[in-house]
């Protein structure tokens, strides 16, 4: 019989419920033991989930002997700190994205990955979606032809939101860049690259956290158009086209279930609906590498995770984006 890989959950709100509610879908996955700030919430969450080890402090978890890799839902600022002291305890790691605040703290995690000599990536999940995985296809066979124009948006109002609360606190690392940017620029780098040129603006709450960015990214023979707000709501949907042909990939379209592919006149639509919400796929490749002794995925490689963590420091920069701790 082939041997369960174990999980552990550090971070328990609502991410980290979806995440184990599909981590169940996977038959040789096992959740043993999850860990919170507060005790209340690790216990409610392990008698959700049927889990015998609970924790209020993330060391006991990344000590305990039967976890094999922790899966880390924190907020965003204690993304590299966490990931990289389960790493250090000789824990795989899966890190939600965005992987890291920065590029410089993305580079300390893959290295503390290559010291301890465990699987690290960051959790995008859309990589791995059915429907991602097939367009990447089409248009790397050149289906469309050669790629010009990428437009692509991820919104939801939360202007109504506790300014004290993780979206809206600059000292959370809140905005939507971080929270929602990073899939627009997913998109446009996984299609195009690191873009030769960026133009970015941003708008800004009372609370001095970004809530509204527009990007233009500028490659050699092509453009995306990417916008991320908590300002207003979209039908967030992305389109991809090349000289050939269209991709219209359906809303929500990073955790899309299928894309029309328009072509000559004709159109064609594939339904790829996910199994669960669609994290079972990125947990099937994280079981993979790690049952081949690999300590990074080649579908989304620690380069691929430090360069869209470059680009997205470039548009924090044009679009002054900061945040009070990077300074202390």
């Amino acid at each position: 019989m082939k041997k369960k890989i174990r999980w552990g959950i550090v971070g328990l709100g609502r991410i980290a419920k979806l995440f184990a509610e599909d981590l169940q879908l996977v038959k040789d996955a096992e959740l043993v033991a999850v860990a919170s700030n507060n005790m209340d919430r690790a216990r409610d969450f392990a008698e959700i989930f049927g889990v015998q080890n609970y924790y209020e402090n993330y060391e006991n978890l990344f000590k305990d002997k039967l976890v094999d890799i922790v899966y880390v839902a924190t907020l965003h600022h204690t993304h590299a700190r966490v990931s990289i002291a389960a790493m250090n305890h000789g824990k795989h790691v899966l890190c939600e994205k965005p992987v890291a605040i920065n590029q410089r703290e993305t580079k300390e995690m893959v290295a503390t990955s290559n010291v301890n000599r465990v699987f690290f990536m960051e959790a995008f999940w859309t990589r791995f979606n059915p429907s991602i995985l097939k367009i990447k296809e089409l248009i790397d066979s050149g289906e469309i032809g050669r790629l010009r124009y990428i437009n692509a948006e991820f919104t939801f109002y939360k202007l109504d939101d506790d300014p004290n609360a993780r979206s809206l606190n600059v000292d959370l690392a809140g905005g939507s860049l971080l929270d929602m940017g990073v899939y627009p620029i997913f998109l446009s780098y996984l299609m195009l690259g690191v873009p030769k040129d960026i133009v970015a603006k941003s708008k800004f709450f009372d609370t001095g956290a970004e809530i509204q960015t527009a990007m233009i990214f500028d490659y050699p023979e092509a453009q995306a158009v990417l916008y991320s707000g908590f300002a207003n709501n979209t039908d967030m949907k992305a389109k991809i086209c090349g000289e050939e042909g269209e991709i219209f990939i359906h809303p929500i379209w990073h955790e899309t279930q299928g894309f029309t592919l328009v072509k000559n006149g004709w159109q064609k639509t594939y339904d790829l609906p996910t199994i669960g919400k669609g994290f079972t796929y990125e947990i099937l490749e994280t079981h993979k590498c790690i049952g081949q002794g690999e300590i990074e995925s080649k579908i989304w490689s620690h380069n691929d995770s430090s360069s869209l963590m470059e680009v997205v420091d470039s548009v924090r920069k044009l679009a002054g984006i900061e945040f009070p701790f990077e300074h202390q």
